[in-house]
């Protein structure tokens, strides 16, 4: 039984994306002073990573733009260090097939956060992979044509099998995946490979995101509450991000946090 209700550094946004993954809007130097703004000790840079997918626009960052994105990042570090720690992360889309072009990638830089996320499915049929966190009507058609519960299914095996693979230091927006697909959900139908998925991200002594889009998406936070239950129950730790694709989105939802785990997470209302 969940008896305390656990820490959550509030004063850290661990997810903020900048123009640099070509579908978010503002430079990083205006994230960091929204943050600052804000009041943030931390703001921490996540950005894309993907391997060989086929898809008919990019929304990563190339090897050039993750050169760019350290050369600022660094000169915002230094600039104000006084004021607000700038660390450099990086998003990593999960390919079972470019598993070790992923690691070998990864192991090129110095990261202060690595996050895990499984966007882009391959698909049984069609030129493209299927993008699962997607609000275009190619897409969501795509994803009903392979059909839902499939989708998931296997989003959850393979997103448990990247936890075992990358060096991941947080699990991001974990049941996110069709978020817009009409009347789909990671549900408690999924409760036994969420579980294993979790007892992986304990064993390797990751963190679980509390990604407040979801506020903004569907009125609570990714994961759901019985997720946060179940990885509170195995000590996981919890860390906030607002997943900012615009400066003005930092640290968004933060002082909404406590009162969720208090009263639909540990009162389980």
């Amino acid at each position: 039984m969940i008896k305390s209700l656990p820490q959550i550094l509030l004063h850290s946004d661990g997810h903020v994306h900048t123009r640099y993954c070509h579908h978010a809007s503002g430079e990083m130097e205006e994230y960091v002073l929204c943050g600052i703004a804000a009041g943030l000790q931390e703001i921490v840079f996540l950005e894309h990573m993907e391997a060989e997918v086929h898809y008919f626009e990019c929304t990563w960052l190339t090897e050039d733009d993750f050169d760019n994105y350290f050369s600022e990042g660094n000169r915002l570090r230094e600039k104000y260090k006084d004021a607000i720690r700038v660390s450099l992360g990086v998003e990593v889309g999960y390919s079972p097939s470019h598993k070790e072009e992923l690691l070998e990638r990864l192991n090129k830089r110095k990261w202060d956060r690595i996050g895990v996320s499984y966007h882009f499915m391959p698909q049984p049929e069609g030129a493209h992979h299927l993008n699962l966190v997607s609000r275009k009507e190619i897409n969501i058609r795509a994803i009903e044509k392979v059909g839902c519960k499939r989708v998931l299914a296997d989003y959850l095996t393979t997103l448990t099998e990247a936890v075992e693979f990358l060096p991941g230091t947080v699990l991001c927006h974990l049941d996110a995946a069709l978020r817009f697909q009409p009347e789909a959900s990671i549900g408690r139908e999924y409760t036994k490979p969420i579980r294993t998925l979790l007892q992986a991200v304990k064993k390797k002594g990751m963190a679980l995101e509390m990604n407040t889009s979801g506020f903004t998406l569907r009125g609570d936070p990714f994961p759901a509450s019985f997720i946060l239950k179940e990885a509170i129950a195995l000590d996981i730790p919890l860390v906030p991000g607002s997943d900012a694709h615009k400066p003005e989105d930092v640290g968004r939802h933060f002082d909404k946090l406590r009162t969720y785990l208090q009263q639909d997470v540990l009162e389980n209302k």
